[in-house]
C-alpha cells in the first residue's frame, strides 16, 4: 500500500493566484487565494502582462502562508502539481516556474494538471462527494462542456460550445448593458431583481437534438433588444433576469439530455457559472425530478483555486495516474483540450 503523498497545488492561469497542500489520505489541508479583480477593474478585463507580474509578487508569500497554516514544511512534500494548460501563457509561466524551481530544490516530481481536471474534480472536496462514474458539466470562464467521467483520467467529452461559453455570455452581455467589471457575477444579481419573461429571448440549441452549445447569438439577441426605441434603463433587471433564464434553460436541458445519454444518474456541477444560484437552484430540482442527484463545489472552490489543483494532482499520484514534468521542462499549455489528458 502506498503511504500517504502530502501534495502541493500551484494555480496561476488567469487573474487568481491559487496554492494549496492535500495529502492523499486525510484530504485538503490549507488553501490560500489571492484574487486580481480589483486590479483589472480599471481596465474591464484581465490584463495579462499584469496578471503575470501580480503572479511573481504573490506566488511565494502565499505558498509560506499555506504551508504554515497546515503546519507542515516544504521539506516534507511528496510532490508538487501545477496548472500547465490551458490559460495565459505568462501566467503559466510564472506557476510552472515556481513549481518547477522548488521540485528541483527539494527532489521530488514536478506534475503538470490540466486546469479543468481541477475544477472537473472540485465537488469530490466536498463532505459528501460524488462516486464514479458521473457526467460533469463544465462551465468555467471559457468552456462549457458536458463530460463523462469514468475516473481520473477518464474523460469522454459529450459536446461544448461551438462558439461563446456560458461565461463568457455572461461578461459579454453584462458589458453590453453596461455593468461593471467583474460583469458575470453583477450581471446574476441584477436578474435577482428582474422579472424573466418581460423579454423574449432565445434559447439556442436547446432543441438541436445533441449535446452541443452556442450562446453567441443570445448575446445579441440582447443588445439587440436595448437598441429598440422603447428600452430604458429601468429594463435592465428584466433583460438580465430573462438572459439568465435563457442560459439556465439551455444549461439544464442538456445536462438532463447527457444523463439520460449515458444512463448515469449523477450530475458534478463544476466552474465559476457553477456559483449561479438559479443554475443550482434549477439543476437541483429539474435532475431530481428524474431521480437523479446534482452535485456541487464549495464556493469557495468554483473560481480558480490551488486547492483543486492540488487535489487532482493527489487524485492521480493515488491512482498511479501522475507523470511528471521532464526536469526543467516549463511544459505550458495555453492551449490544451481536456479530451487529451484521458487515459
Amino acid at each position: 500500500m502506498m503511504k500517504p503523498q502530502l501534495v502541493l497545488g500551484i494555480e496561476s492561469s488567469c487573474d487568481e493566484t491559487g496554492i494549496g497542500l492535500v495529502d492523499t489520505e486525510r484530504g485538503l489541508l490549507a488553501h490560500r487565494v489571492f484574487s486580481q479583480i480589483d486590479m483589472h477593474a480599471a481596465y474591464g478585463g484581465v490584463v495579462p502582462e499584469l496578471a503575470s507580474r501580480d503572479h511573481v509578487r504573490r506566488i511565494v508569500p502565499l505558498i509560506r502562508e499555506t504551508m504554515a497554516a497546515s503546519g507542515h514544511s516544504l521539506q516534507e512534500l511528496d510532490a508538487i502539481g501545477y496548472t500547465t494548460g490551458p490559460g495565459l501563457a505568462g501566467a503559466l509561466l510564472v506557476g510552472a516556474s515556481v513549481a518547477e524551481s522548488l521540485a528541483l530544490a527539494l527532489n521530488i516530481p514536478a506534475i503538470p494538471i490540466h486546469h479543468l481536471e481541477g475544477h472537473l474534480l472540485s465537488p469530490m472536496l466536498s463532505a459528501t462527494p460524488p462516486v464514479f462514474p458521473f457526467v460533469a458539466l463544465l462551465v468555467s470562464g471559457g468552456h462549457t462542456q458536458l463530460m463523462r467521467v469514468g475516473a481520473v483520467g477518464d474523460y469522454e467529452l459529450l459536446g461544448e460550445s461551438v462558439d461563446d461559453a456560458a461565461g463568457e455570455a455572461f461578461d459579454k452581455t453584462a458589458k453590453l448593458l453596461g455593468l461593471p467589471y467583474p460583469g458575470g457575477p453583477i450581471l446574476s444579481k441584477l436578474a435577482g431583481q428582474g422579472e424573466a419573461g418581460k423579454f423574449k429571448l432565445p434559447r439556442p440549441m436547446k432543441s438541436s437534438g445533441d449535446l452541443m452549445f452556442s450562446f453567441s447569438g443570445l448575446k445579441t439577441a440582447v443588445l439587440t433588444a436595448t437598441k429598440k426605441p422603447d428600452f430604458s434603463e429601468a429594463q435592465i433587471p428584466d433583460l438580465a433576469a430573462e438572459f439568465q433564464e435563457a442560459v439556465v434553460d439551455v444549461l439544464c436541458a442538456k445536462a438532463k439530455a447527457a444523463l439520460a445519454q449515458t444512463g448515469l444518474s449523477q450530475l458534478v456541477v463544476a466552474g465559476g457559472v457553477g456559483a449561479n444560484a438559479r443554475l443550482r437552484e434549477r439543476l437541483t430540482k429539474d435532475v431530481g425530478k428524474r431521480g437523479g442527484q446534482v452535485y456541487f463545489p464549495e464556493l469557495e472552490y468554483c473560481s480558480d483555486n490551488g486547492a483543486m489543483i492540488a487535489f487532482a494532482c493527489a487524485m492521480r499520484v493515488k491512482a498511479g495516474k501522475a507523470v511528471s514534468s521532464e526536469m526543467g521542462a516549463f511544459a505550458i499549455k495555453p492551449r490544451w483540450p481536456l479530451a487529451e489528458i484521458s487515459g
